[in-house]
């Protein structure tokens, strides 16, 4: 694949075609993937060193992207001490595994250069809009996951190598017959249940419960009865895209932006080139000879060229910006149409070039781009009002901490109220998670509750707040009074399933026993009618019980209990157990996922192996039992 891989990326059309994808991104940076370092290294690997720069950026990017995963619910586990030290020590751990990889990966001759890793950036489809690759979808991303550019493409490096050793341990591991056919018979066995349930509702119903029943429950259980915290709030919300109603633009400024920026509103010079790609300095010059002496470009590009690409269109190569422009081409000094070019060495053999036409560059009158100008000069005037109307009520906020009357006379509207609110359901107009951070962080939290303004908290770029929290109820335990109903609910309910398991429990001994039919009639239920279950099953609870039962023998029934997802209480009586078949087809793909599995079990042992035999050596601060 590798291979496959280096083969696509010398190709010279390719060249052009990524040169066209991703200008932008080659400007991001993804390149310098390994990060050194000075100063006490983190671990040292057979004698290649973790550099603690190395480690503390590997433990920074995994707890942005926690942080990112669980949001607020991170700051809880940020504060443990413990596990935070455990999380580095995990990070260390992986940094260690991935230079065990690296090395063995070097021993065995396998690589993945930069150009492979950004061609499979370039092609995952999720970093793509409509089919092409997407720059700004692929940075959102790998941010959200916590990721800078360079960490991940060194993340992906290690994961190209680790297919190409996957590959080979897939090349040589196999499943025998019998395993596949017993593991699918196993793992697609289909049984057939009838059930009876004890419908946990109307036992709940009938419970009654005593004062003492439901005081003794709440003393027990007050953490179930926690009130969240809860603030009011005043705030002021400031919008760029609002000021662009209030913006004027004249003539003038337009005509000068349209002075200082016609290189945007152009088309630059393009060419259009066909190539003729070759192996061969000597191929090169007898195909040159060729058509020096009047053969056809095109028929001899289909004929001999090794580019499988262009040799299709006879050479052609289309029209060609001169920032797309491979450099081979570039080399080739062509400057008049029809022009030939000599033979041209490049890194994929050899290149006879001519240029075909060129389009000169071509400015857009004002009157074409008028209007976008017009737009583009609104918006940049409003994001410049914007922020001095920010920058006003900063200082307008900060100097009047009392109230945020200076505040709203600096922005000019009225600070807007809220109702109490929790954590957990912020107003729509305040769900930024800047804004909400900072209204429960505490600093804005005074002795009475009401406490100071906040500065400016901008959120999506082109919004910002300024915030007071007018009122504050900490956390605490809800009074008995308050909470009496959903306490007698909790109650009668646990009253209520411990009443249908001991039904339930009964009833089981009598159906093992040959006499639950008149059993189950006393009780006023049946089992329904015949359902097939496989382990896929969304009752997990219920599929668990099911093929934990031994087969039934004889025809006769074999019996269980368990409960669904809504806590009733199930009896269970298992009839008939069925193998689980698949096609040839399905089964040459059930055996893929064996062999799959069977390769990460190899990688795994690798992984071991690889850290008995190395010398490994923790830095100083790093020393911690492994």
């Amino acid at each position: 694949m590798m291979d496959n891989l280096r083969a696509a990326a010398n190709n010279i059309v390719l060249k052009i075609i990524l040169g066209l994808i991703i200008l932008s991104f080659v400007l991001t940076g993804v390149g310098g993937y390994l990060t050194g370092g000075s100063g006490d290294y983190a671990a040292k690997v057979n004698g290649q060193v973790i550099e603690r720069a190395q480690l503390e950026q590997a433990f920074q990017s995994e707890r942005s992207r926690m942080q990112q995963q669980l949001g607020d619910q991170f700051s809880a586990l940020a504060g443990n001490e413990g596990y935070m030290q455990q999380m580095r020590q995990q990070v260390l751990s992986q940094l260690i595994d991935n230079t065990l990889l690296d090395q063995y990966a070097k021993k065995l001759g396998l690589n993945a250069s930069d150009e492979q890793v950004k061609d499979a950036i370039r092609k995952a489809p999720y970093f793509q809009t409509d089919g092409q690759f997407d720059n700004a979808k692929y940075l959102d991303l790998i941010n959200r996951m916590g990721y800078s550019a360079d960490n991940y493409a060194q993340s992906l490096r290690q994961q190209l190598i680790n297919q190409q050793m996957l590959q080979g341990f897939g090349g040589s591991g196999f499943v025998l017959p019998s395993e596949s056919q017993a593991m699918s018979a196993l793992m697609l066995q289909e049984r057939d249940v009838r059930l009876a349930t004890i419908e946990l509702k109307a036992l709940q119903a009938k419970q009654t419960v005593t004062d003492e029943e439901l005081k003794a429950y709440y003393e027990q259980n007050q953490n179930s009865f926690i009130s969240p915290e809860k603030v009011k709030v005043s705030f002021i919300a400031l919008d760029a895209a609002a000021l662009q109603d209030k913006v004027t633009v004249n003539e003038a400024e337009i005509a000068a932006y349209y002075d200082q920026h016609q290189s945007s509103y152009g088309q630059p010079e393009r060419r259009n080139y066909s190539v003729i790609q070759l192996k061969t300095e000597a191929d090169a010059k007898a195909v040159l000879d060729e058509l020096q002496k009047g053969a056809d470009f095109a028929t001899l590009a289909k004929e001999k060229s090794t580019d499988i690409i262009s040799r299709r269109d006879g050479g052609d190569l289309g029209w060609l910006e001169p920032e797309t422009t491979a450099e081979e081409l570039k080399q080739a000094n062509l400057t008049e149409k029809g022009q030939l070019s000599g033979v041209v060495k490049s890194s994929v053999g050899y290149l006879i070039v001519r240029l075909n036409d060129i389009k000169p560059a071509v400015v857009k009158p004002l009157s074409e781009v008028h209007d976008a100008i017009t737009k583009q000069v609104k918006q940049e005037k409003a994001v410049d009002a914007y922020y001095a109307l920010q920058q006003k009520v900063s200082e307008a906020a900060t100097s009047d901490n009392e109230s945020l009357a200076s505040a709203e006379e600096a922005a000019g509207v009225k600070a807007a109220q809220t109702d109490w609110f929790t954590r957990d359901n912020v107003p729509a107009a305040l769900n930024f998670k800047p804004v909400v951070q900072s209204i429960f962080d505490g600093s804005l939290i005074g002795e009475n509750g009401a406490g100071s303004n906040s500065d400016v908290i901008t959120v999506d770029g082109d919004r910002a707040f300024v915030i007071r929290v007018t009122a504050h109820q900490p956390e605490g335990i809800e009074p008995f009074d308050k909470v009496k109903d959903r306490v007698t609910e909790m109650v009668k309910r646990n009253k209520a399933l411990q009443e249908a398991k001991l039904q339930g429990e009964k009833l089981l001994v009598e159906l093992k026993q040959g006499k639950g039919e008149e059993a189950m009639k006393a009780a006023g239920l049946s089992f329904g009618s015949v359902q097939k279950m496989t382990r896929n099953s969304e009752e997990r609870q219920l599929v668990e019980t099911v093929f934990s039962l031994p087969h039934p023998q004889d025809g006769k029934p074999v019996y269980g209990m368990s409960q669904d997802r809504q806590d009733n209480v199930v009896l269970i009586a298992l009839d008939t157990v069925r193998p689980g078949t698949l096609s040839a087809d399905e089964m040459k793909d059930f055996v893929s996922k064996m062999q799959e599995s069977t390769v990460n079990i190899a990688l795994d042992s690798l992984l071991s192996n690889l850290r008995k035999e190395a010398k490994i050596t923790m830095g100083a601060a790093e020393q911690q039992p492994q």
